[in-house]
């Protein structure tokens, strides 16, 4: 019988960059955005803070657009200051690229799994699905759903007892499959 394993986030991911004030490297962001109009003109950003000393950086979200060419919607939603959106914009690589960032998703994913009753069969068979993109060890990921350690995932991957299309050493951040033969 085919399990599915969701993995969860809890909160936005902590945003990598150079705090211009402390040199910190740890941003957090609360959904925050700030939108400014030059005449026919709009820039808008998403706001974070130091995680050290609370200085405020601004993320771009947009720069220089013409007003009739945003969304409505869109505007709308940066005015009401939606966590939604900020997490949307987070995984968007065009704006993690233009703010030179990276993401940090340590203590904000979980994994579901629909309860512990899989974890005596001899043969389990999972469906491992993202609901956002976090990069993952799929070692880790594992290990963390049966409840095993990693050591002992290592080595059923290399005893040939843990099966997968998807590549399981490295991070994967897409859905992928596997079989456990205890």
């Amino acid at each position: 019988m085919l399990k599915t394993w969701v993995v969860m986030p809890t909160c936005l991911p902590t945003v990598r960059r150079r705090c211009h004030a402390c040199g910190f490297e740890r941003f957090r962001a609360n959904g925050k955005f700030r939108v400014n109009a030059h005449h026919k003109l709009l820039d808008a950003w998403l706001l974070v803070l130091c995680t050290a000393c609370g200085d405020t950086a601004k993320l771009t979200v947009l720069e220089r657009m013409n007003v009739r060419s945003v969304r409505p919607e869109l505007l709308d939603r940066m005015h009401d200051n939606d966590p939604v959106l900020a997490a949307e914009l987070l995984q968007d690589p065009v704006v993690r690229h233009r703010n030179r960032i990276a993401l940090d998703w340590a203590g904000a994913w979980r994994l579901d799994t629909d309860g512990p009753d899989h974890l005596d069969r001899e043969v389990l068979e999972v469906s491992v699905h993202f609901a956002v993109r976090v990069p993952l060890r799929p070692v880790r990921l594992i290990a963390e759903g049966c409840g095993l350690s990693r050591a002992e995932v290592e080595r059923l991957l290399t005893e040939g007892k843990l099966v997968s299309a998807a590549r399981l050493s490295g991070t994967l951040s897409g859905d992928f499959t596997f079989l456990l033969k205890r």
